[in-house]
């Protein structure tokens, strides 16, 4: 069920309120344009400054809109366990697929008290979660052998992996399994990373770039095939400076101003987040033109 280009979803603001509006918009769009899954209320979507409100609303306007169409991967994760779980319980009740949960930054929690974060919420919900290791903003990382444990939990079914390292792809193989989804958090070596043995990439990109970014994954799904490898190269190609530029700021304000170039959505964000620089708009814009989305 989850694999593919999966959209960690922006959320769209009018007068510094969530324009519901824009944000059903922007689900047609990817429903659309072939992306495989769903993800609001993740980092993308800026959850740190929605409003608990706001975040549940996010997730019932996309569990509407995508209801027996593509999967919505609510993201509910907290630095507070009990927080996370009343996310959870709120997502599973009005029909979310699953849960993508973020190891919980600034506590810095030891492996174990990861392990027993995620059986906590495991426990309490009956639908598949996905843990989300992102070192560089949590700054903890859980370790394989953590993980390992956490996937004999009757809902804990993979991961989202931003780490950028690649060998974890081969090992979380070895350790745990092919049946534990491995899903990338950077487009940037979503090639690389089904090359070993990963299903697809919860992708920012994809906000803006929803028709190739399927595209791209359904040729890596089949790089067997000469000329389906071949096309993986070309679009890989293709979108590598639209993924690098889309970080040379803080995400996700790159890619609301390429949404806005696209009139996919506005370019705000909210505080302590801010619009990019002239020259980062250049490098967005100029990105957007090598990949003749513009």
């Amino acid at each position: 069920m989850f694999k593919g280009s999966i959209v960690a979803l922006i959320t769209p603001f009018k007068n510094d309120r969530l324009d519901e509006e824009n944000y059903l918009k922007l689900i047609n769009y990817h429903l659309e344009n072939g992306t495989s899954g769903i993800v609001p209320a993740g980092t993308t979507g800026e959850s740190p400054t929605l409003s608990h409100d706001e975040h549940k609303k996010v997730i019932e306007i996309s569990v509407n809109a995508c209801k027996n169409k593509i999967p919505v991967i609510a993201g509910t994760g907290s630095n507070s366990t009990a927080e996370a779980i009343e996310l959870s319980k709120h997502a599973e009740n009005i029909g979310a697929n699953g849960l993508l949960i973020v190891t919980p930054y600034y506590n810095k929690p030891t492996q174990e008290g990861l392990y027993q974060h995620y059986k906590k919420i495991n426990d309490n919900v009956g639908i598949p979660i996905i843990i989300y290791n992102i070192p560089s903003r949590s700054v903890i990382d859980m370790s394989i052998e953590t993980m390992a444990r956490l996937s004999e939990l009757k809902n804990i079914i993979g991961v989202k992996d931003a780490t950028g390292d690649l060998s974890r792809v081969d090992k979380v193989l070895k350790i745990i399994g092919k049946e534990f989804i491995q899903l990338t958090g950077e487009d940037n070596n979503a090639l690389e990373f089904n090359k070993r043995g990963g299903k697809g990439c919860i992708s920012v990109t994809a906000n803006i770039a929803a028709k190739l970014c399927s595209e791209f994954q359904n040729a890596t799904m089949k790089v067997d095939e000469p000329i389906m490898q071949k096309r993986a190269i070309e679009i890989n190609k293709l979108l590598t400076p639209l993924h690098k530029a889309l970080f040379i700021e803080s995400n996700p304000s790159p890619v609301k101003y390429a949404a806005s170039l696209l009139n996919l959505s506005s370019d705000t964000v909210r505080l302590p987040l801010v619009k990019i620089t002239t020259e980062t708009q250049l490098e967005v814009t100029n990105a957007l033109k090598y990949a003749k989305l513009l």
